[in-house]
């Protein structure tokens, strides 16, 4: 208590100038310590979601303020900012609500089907819902940000003459600083094909974001259109023919004083053709389409007596006999 009055006896003796610089030092200590311990005490954000649609922003945040979570967004208002040590638990708490959906709708679709519904719309349900689950797979990929599938199936008919074969597009949304090579291409437009009936890997298109076509055979390359066995094959082909150059040249010029290559153009085109053959029977060989049998029977008696123009004409009348 005395050392109390004491210092505050020499906080009182000192000039005004000293006791203002005293008091501005004091309160820059209290400052400096108050912003340390809310410095602490404010959690670090970091990335929850980006690049997701308003619809599915709008039922995340609905989500966060429920569970009371504080939340943040980016200057672009592109991303969605959570505590760093919460992230993880939210993105599985909010996957097991179904969040984000991405704008897309898969094989729940088919949950909600109403009774009546037409053969029409079930089937256009089903292709909605097969494009959906199939742009949640390319999505996967890590250098795809988003992507569409758009199927184009024709209806079957009777007649083969008839009968279209379905196509499909894919819209990639590659992540910046990223691309896809040309197997990864391959792979995505294999995959597309695989998942419907009758579709051919070659009947895929895929295009990025900027609308380049990611699937056409590229100048001087030579995967387009072509699947992994056929690429095999080609590979199989120019290094069978490889060897045959060096085993020919080596014993003229020395062995490592020349280099082949080879380059195989090989034509894997496919065709269908149906034919419809109509000729005769070999003489012999014919056979009876159908049989009718008629017959007729009477029960008078057969005529009789000798044939001709006597026995035909009629009896002659009878007589009355003479009586005397």
């Amino acid at each position: 208590m005395a050392d109390t009055q004491f210092s505050l006896a020499a906080f009182m003796r000192l000039p005004l100038q000293q006791k203002m610089l005293s008091i501005i030092a004091l309160s820059m200590v209290a400052a400096i310590a108050v912003a340390g311990w809310t410095w602490t005490r404010t959690p670090t954000y970091a990335v929850l979601f980006t690049n997701i649609s308003e619809r599915d922003g709008g039922n995340i945040i609905a989500a966060l303020q429920q569970m009371n979570v504080p939340f943040k967004f980016t200057e672009s208002g592109g991303a969605i900012l959570v505590p760093q040590q919460q992230v993880h638990e939210l993105r599985m708490r909010l996957a097991s609500q179904g969040l984000p959906k991405g704008g897309l709708v898969g094989f729940e679709l088919m949950e909600s089907q109403k009774l009546g519904m037409s053969q029409f719309i079930e089937q256009i349900n089903f292709q909605r819902a097969l494009e959906g689950e199939l742009s949640r797979s390319i999505q996967s990929l890590a250098a795809v940000q988003g992507a569409r599938v758009h199927l184009a199936i024709p209806k079957q008919t009777g007649f083969m003459r008839d009968d279209q074969k379905p196509s499909a597009s894919v819209v990639l949304n590659i992540a910046p600083g990223r691309a896809l090579d040309a197997n990864q291409i391959a792979g995505v437009a294999h995959m597309v094909a695989s998942s419907v009936p009758h579709l051919a890997a070659a009947h895929v298109s895929v295009i990025d974001q900027n609308g380049n076509l990611l699937s056409a055979e590229k100048a001087g390359g030579r995967s387009g259109g072509l699947d992994a066995t056929q690429l095999k094959y080609v590979q199989d082909i120019e290094a069978i023919y490889v060897r045959r150059i060096e085993t020919l040249l080596a014993p003229l010029v020395g062995a490592g004083n020349f280099r082949a290559q080879v380059t195989a153009d090989i034509d894997f085109s496919q065709s269908e053709q149906v034919a419809e053959t109509y000729k005769p029977n070999p003489p012999g060989d014919s056979s009876i389409r159908s049989q009718q049998v008629s017959e007729d029977a009477s029960g008078r008696p057969a005529a009789a007596g000798v044939p001709g123009a006597l026995s035909n004409q009629p009896p002659a009348p009878a007589t009355a006999p003479l009586t005397a």
